[in-house]
C-alpha cells in the first residue's frame, strides 16, 4: 500500500484525508468567531424583540462566556481522554443544536439558557480545533496547516460582523435569529466531513477528569458575574444589596473550594504550581486587563451607536474590522521585535496605545462622529492589540517549561474569556447608573421615539454611559502596561550574557 494512504508515525490521519480535518476545523472556528463578534451588534435587536432589560442583554452574552470560560480547560482534557475527533464532533453537534434553539427562542430567559448550553458545546469544540490539526498533520506540514487555519479564521472574524450587520440593517426585528441559524449549515458541513472522511484518533490519556474543579469554577464565575451584574438593580446606591452579598459569599466559598480541589486532585484543570512563576502571572494579569477593557468597549459601544446614535447595524459592523486586520498584519513583525527587544516592551507599548485610544474615545463621544472620531479610536486600539497579541502569547508560553505548554496556553485562553465575562458583568451597573443620573427617558442602548429635545438628552445620556465604560477600560489597559513593564521578563535562557 502506498505510504500516502497510511498514517505516518506522527499522525493518525492518512494524507488524502488531512484536508478534511483542516476544512472542518476552519468551519468550526468560524462558528465561534462569527457567533462571538456578531452578538454585540445584534444585542439592540434582541432587546427590542423581547423587550429585554440591560441586565438580560448582558446575560445573553455572559451565559455563553460563563460555560465556555469554566469548561474550556476541561474540554481539552476530555479530548485527550476520549479522542479528539469524537469530542470535537460532539462539541460541534451540541453547538449547532443549541444554535437552532437560540434561533427559535421564545423568551429572553430561554435564549439565555440555550446560550449557556451553546457555550458548553463551544468548550468541547474550541480546544479540539487546533489540537486536531496538530494531531492529524506530521510536524513537517503542521506549520503550513496551522497558518492556513489562522488565515481563514481571520477572514471569518472580519467578515462575520459585516455580513451580520448588513442582515440586521436590512432585515426585520427578528432577523437576529438568522445569526444563530447560519451555524446550522456550517456545523453540518463540518460534521459531515469529520464523520465520513476522517478516521478516529486514539485517546492519548486516561487520567480521571477534574469534574469537581470544573463545577466549582462554574459556581465561582457564575455567582461572581451575577453579583456584579445584579448591582444594576441597585445602581443609584453605593451600598451592595443583600442578594449581592449572598452571591459574593457563594463566589468566595466556591473559589476556596476550587483552590482546595486543585491542590489535591491528580489531574487538575488548573495546576496551581504554575502561578509561582512571576512572568506567567504578570502576563496573565496583563491579558485579563487588556481583554476585559476590549470586551467591555466592544460590547457596549454597538448599543451606544445603534440605540443612542441611530446608526445602522451595517455601519456598526465595520467597527470590528480593524482588529482583525491589525492582528493579522502586525503579529509577525511584533513577534520578531519581541524576540529582539523583549516581550515586555511590545506588550507595554501596545497596551499604552489601547489606553490612549479609550481615553480619546471617551473625550469625544459627544461629537457624535463615527468615521472621524470613533473609528480612528478603534483603529488605534486595534494597532495596540496587534502589537500585543504575539508578544503576550510568547511571554506566556516562554514562562514555563515546554512540557507545560499546553497548560500555559489553556490557562491564558481561559483568562481572556473570563476577562470578557467579568467586564460585561461589571460594567452593566456603571452604565445603568451613569444613564440614570442623566435624567434621560428610555433606556441605554435602545432607540427612543419622542421630541427632538428628549432624543438629544437620550443620546447624551448614552454617550456619558459609554464614556464611563471607556474610561474604566483605559484604566484597565493602563494596569496592563504596569504588569507588562514590571512583571514580564525574558526566559533565563534568553537573558543577555554579561
Amino acid at each position: 500500500m502506498s505510504s500516502s494512504l497510511t498514517p505516518g508515525p506522527s499522525t493518525f490521519c492518512p494524507q488524502p484525508k488531512r484536508k478534511y480535518v483542516l476544512y472542518a476545523a476552519i468551519l468550526a472556528s468560524a462558528l465561534g468567531f462569527i457567533d462571538g463578534s456578531v452578538i454585540a451588534i445584534a444585542t439592540p435587536a434582541i432587546r427590542a424583540s423581547f423587550d429585554a432589560s440591560l441586565i438580560a442583554a448582558q446575560w445573553v452574552s455572559n451565559a455563553y462566556m460563563l460555560t465556555l470560560s469554566a469548561f474550556i480547560l476541561l474540554g481539552g482534557a476530555i479530548g485527550d481522554r476520549f479522542g479528539l475527533k469524537r469530542v470535537f464532533s460532539a462539541g460541534i453537534l451540541m453547538f449547532v443544536a443549541m444554535s437552532l434553539l437560540c434561533a427559535l427562542a421564545w423568551s429572553v430567559e430561554s435564549l439565555i439558557i440555550f446560550r449557556a448550553l451553546q457555550g458548553t458545546g463551544a468548550a468541547l469544540m474550541v480546544p479540539g480545533s487546533l489540537a486536531l490539526i496538530s494531531k492529524a498533520y506530521p510536524r513537517a506540514e503542521r506549520g503550513r496547516a496551522i497558518g492556513t487555519w489562522a488565515a481563514a479564521a481571520a477572514v471569518t472574524t472580519a467578515a462575520g460582523p459585516v455580513i451580520g450587520g448588513l442582515a440586521l440593517a436590512y432585515g426585520t426585528t427578528e432577523t437576529w435569529r438568522a445569526i444563530f441559524a447560519i451555524n446550522l449549515p456550517l456545523g453540518g458541513a463540518a460534521l459531515w466531513m469529520l464523520l465520513t472522511k476522517v478516521p478516529a484518533d486514539a485517546a492519548s490519556k486516561r487520567q480521571r477528569l477534574d469534574l469537581p474543579g470544573a463545577a466549582l469554577a462554574v459556581i465561582f464565575l457564575g455567582s461572581l458575574a451575577w453579583a456584579l451584574s445584579a448591582a444594576e438593580g441597585n445602581a443609584e446606591s453605593s451600598v451592595a444589596g443583600p442578594s449581592q452579598l449572598i452571591w459574593l459569599i457563594v463566589s468566595a466559598l466556591a473559589l476556596a473550594g476550587f483552590i482546595y480541589t486543585e491542590r489535591r486532585v491528580a489531574a487538575p484543570i488548573m495546576p496551581l504550581s504554575i502561578f509561582t512563576n512571576r512572568t506567567f502571572v504578570a502576563a496573565n494579569l496583563a491579558t485579563f486587563c487588556l481583554y476585559a477593557a476590549m470586551s467591555a468597549v466592544l460590547f457596549y459601544l454597538p448599543m451606544t451607536l445603534i440605540g443612542g446614535w441611530g446608526l445602522s447595524e451595517a455601519i456598526v459592523g465595520t467597527t470590528f474590522l480593524p482588529m482583525t486586520v491589525a492582528i493579522a498584519a502586525l503579529s509577525g513583525p511584533a513577534g520578531r521585535l519581541a524576540d529582539r527587544f523583549g516581550a515586555s516592551v511590545l506588550i507595554a507599548g501596545g497596551a499604552l496605545l489601547v489606553a490612549v485610544s479609550f481615553l480619546l474615545l471617551a473625550a469625544g463621544l459627544d461629537l457624535n462622529r463615527y468615521w472621524s472620531h470613533v473609528y480612528p479610536c478603534i483603529v488605534l486600539m486595534a494597532v495596540g492589540m496587534g502589537l500585543v497579541v504575539a508578544p503576550l502569547s510568547a511571554a506566556v508560553m516562554g514562562a514555563l517549561d515546554d512540557r507545560d505548554s499546553g497548560t500555559a496556553s489553556g490557562v491564558n485562553n481561559a483568562v481572556s474569556r473570563v476577562a470578557g465575562l467579568m467586564a460585561v458583568a461589571a460594567m452593566g451597573p456603571l452604565v445603568a447608573w451613569r444613564f440614570a443620573v442623566s435624567d434621560a427617558t428610555g433606556a441605554f442602548g435602545l432607540p427612543l421615539e419622542g421630541t427632538l429635545a428628549a432624543m438629544r438628552v437620550h443620546q447624551s445620556a448614552n454617550n456619558q454611559a459609554m464614556a464611563a465604560v471607556a474610561l474604566s477600560a483605559a484604566t484597565l489597559a493602563g494596569l496592563a502596561v504596569l504588569f507588562a513593564w514590571f512583571g514580564v521578563r525574558r526566559p533565563a535562557a534568553e537573558q543577555p550574557q554579561e
